[in-house]
């Protein structure tokens, strides 16, 4: 059975309705009679117990540390220079 409050009521009987929803009623409050919201109990998730996780496997690759040598060439670029590669990159990937 689903219970409609007006919310005058459902102020003066906020602990009744938390009641009801917590016995598995479904419960809403109405504005001038059209409900608007419904009250729902809040599920307990329960907390992971320590140690229950697997392992992660992590993978690195051989290079990860190398340098890379379009960010060398970039940085010894001008402002300038940079900002004409950076536009022909932009006309190349949306030509007009």
């Amino acid at each position: 059975m689903t219970y409609v409050f007006n919310m005058h009521d459902a102020k003066s009987k906020l602990s009744k309705l938390v009641e009801l929803v917590e016995a598995g009623e479904a419960v809403q409050i109405a504005r001038n009679g059209v409900p608007v919201v419904e009250l729902n109990k809040v599920l307990a998730t329960a907390r992971p117990k320590f140690g229950s996780f697997k392992p992660l496997e992590l993978w690195i690759s051989e290079d990860f540390d190398d340098p890379v040598t379009e960010w060398e060439t970039a940085m010894a670029l001008s402002d300038e220079q940079l900002s004409k590669e950076l536009e022909g990159v932009a006309r190349a990937k949306h030509p007009a």
